[in-house]
C-alpha cells in the first residue's frame, strides 16, 4: 500500500511540476538549441502592408464603445489599407447609435442575440481584405498593433497571429489584479517561446488575427471560439505566431468572484475543445504541435488539477506513516493552501495583500477547471457570455 502511495505521490508531483514550471524550462532549453542551430531570424519586410479589416463584435458596450472607436481610429496603419467593421447583434442599449455616429466605421446590427460566433459568421462573408483582426470591445490596442501583427503574414506558412493580453494594474487595483497580471505575464512568455519553437497553441480573443480565406464556420455552440479557430488553422498545417508588441490592454476583474465567471466558462469551453480537437493528441500525426498542445494546455486542463488533489491525499497518508520527508512536504502544502485561504479572507475584506493573492488565484484557476468540467458534462454552459465586471 505504501509503495503504491509513493508512486502516486511522485507521479502527481512530476505532472504538476511539468505542467506549470517544467514545460517552460524544457521549452527554453529547446529554443536555445534551435537558436544555436538556426542563427538569427530574418528581418521583417517594412513594405509589406496588406489590406486589413478590424472586426469588433460588441454587445451592450455603451460605456466603452466610443473609447474603443477612438482607439481604433488612432491605429498607426495606412488609412486606405485599414477597414473597420463593428457587429452589434442583440445590443439593446445605445451601442449601435454611438457607432453610427462615426462614418469611418461600417456597422452591422441585428436585434437578435445569437452569440459572438453567429455575429462573426454573419460578418465574415462581407470581409474582402486578406487579413482579419479580431479584438474585444472593452480592450484598447497600442498604436503599432496592426503593423506588428500583419508583418508576420509575409511568411506564407503563417495562418494566424495572436497579440498579447495585458492587465492594466495601478496602485488602486484590488489584489486580484496581481494574480491575474502575473498569470498573464507568465502565459505571454510561454506563448512567445511556443511561437518561436513552432506554433502558439490557441489565441486569446482580446486580440488575434487570421488569413481571411482560412475562416471556416465553426459550430455555433463553441464556447471558446478564439482558441478553437486558431487551433483549427494550426491543425491544417499553418503556424500560429505570437506578437508581444501588439497588445490589448484591459482592466482586471473587479473581484475574484467576477474573474471566476470567466474562468469557469473558459474551463467548460476547454473541455469541449479538447473533445472536438482530440485528433491533435496524436503526436505521430501532428508532431511538435501535439507536443506543445499537450504540454501547455491539456495537462493543465486535466491531469494537473486532478494531481493536486491526489498529491495532497497521498501526502497525508504517507506523512501519517512517520516519514520526516513527507511530513515536511505536507507542511509546505498546508502552508500554501493556508496562504490561499488567507488571500480569500483578505479579498472578502477588500484588503490588498498581493503575496497571498497569487496562491489564491492559483487555487481559483484549478477550482474553475473542476466547475467547468461539471458544467460541460451537464451541458449547461451557454454560448452567450456572462459578462464579468471589470475594475475601474
Amino acid at each position: 500500500m505504501e509503495s503504491t502511495l509513493v508512486v502516486i505521490f511522485w507521479i502527481c508531483l512530476a505532472v504538476i511540476f511539468y505542467a506549470y514550471i517544467g514545460y517552460g524550462i524544457l521549452l527554453y532549453a529547446l529554443l536555445k538549441v534551435k537558436r544555436w542551430m538556426r542563427g538569427k531570424d530574418k528581418a521583417f519586410d517594412p513594405d509589406f502592408v496588406p489590406e486589413v479589416t478590424l472586426l469588433v463584435a460588441a454587445y451592450n458596450e455603451e460605456d466603452f464603445i466610443a473609447q474603443k472607436i477612438e482607439n481604433s481610429l488612432a491605429l498607426d496603419y495606412p488609412k486606405d489599407k485599414l477597414k473597420f467593421l463593428f457587429v452589434t447583434d442583440g445590443s439593446d442599449d445605445s451601442t449601435p447609435e454611438i457607432i453610427s455616429q462615426y462614418p469611418e466605421i461600417r456597422l452591422m446590427h441585428s436585434p437578435e442575440r445569437a452569440g459572438k460566433i453567429a455575429a462573426v459568421h454573419r460578418a465574415m462573408p462581407t470581409v474582402d481584405s486578406p487579413i482579419t483582426i479580431y479584438t474585444d470591445a472593452n480592450t484598447f490596442l497600442n498604436p503599432e498593433a496592426v503593423r506588428r501583427i500583419v508583418r508576420h503574414y509575409a511568411d506564407l506558412e503563417v495562418g494566424a497571429v495572436s497579440g498579447e493580453k495585458r492587465i492594466r494594474s495601478t496602485a488602486k487595483d484590488a489584489a486580484q489584479g496581481a494574480g491575474e497580471g502575473i498569470y498573464w505575464k507568465y502565459e505571454s512568455t510561454l506563448k512567445r517561446w511556443d511561437s518561436e519553437l513552432y506554433s502558439v497553441v490557441g489565441a486569446a480573443g482580446e486580440l488575434f488575427s487570421i488569413r481571411t480565406d482560412l475562416h471556416e464556420e465553426i459550430p455555433r455552440d463553441t464556447v471558446i471560439e478564439d482558441f478553437f479557430t486558431t487551433m483549427r488553422i494550426a491543425q491544417k498545417g499553418y503556424r500560429v505566431r505570437y506578437e508581444p508588441e501588439a497588445y490589448a490592454t484591459e482592466a482586471p476583474s473587479a473581484s475574484v468572484k467576477e474573474e471566476l465567471k470567466r474562468k469557469v466558462r473558459i474551463a467548460a469551453g476547454a473541455m469541449q475543445a479538447m473533445w472536438r480537437l482530440r485528433s491533435l493528441l496524436n503526436p505521430f500525426r501532428y508532431g511538435m504541435l501535439s507536443f506543445q498542445y499537450i504540454s501547455h494546455r491539456v495537462l493543465r486542463w486535466t491531469l494537473a488539477p486532478l494531481g493536486l488533489l491526489l498529491l495532497f491525499a497521498s501526502n497525508v497518508l504517507l506523512a501519517a506513516g512517520g516519514s520526516v520527508f513527507f511530513q515536511f512536504i505536507l507542511l509546505m502544502q498546508i502552508g500554501f493552501y493556508a496562504a490561499a485561504v488567507l488571500g480569500w479572507l483578505m479579498e472578502r475584506r477588500q484588503l490588498k495583500v498581493k503575496a497571498l493573492f497569487v496562491p489564491y488565484y492559483f487555487c481559483v484557476m484549478n477550482y474553475a477547471m473542476y466547475a467547468g468540467f461539471l458544467r460541460y458534462v451537464r451541458g449547461s454552459q451557454s454560448v452567450l457570455w456572462e459578462r464579468a465586471k471589470r475594475g475601474e
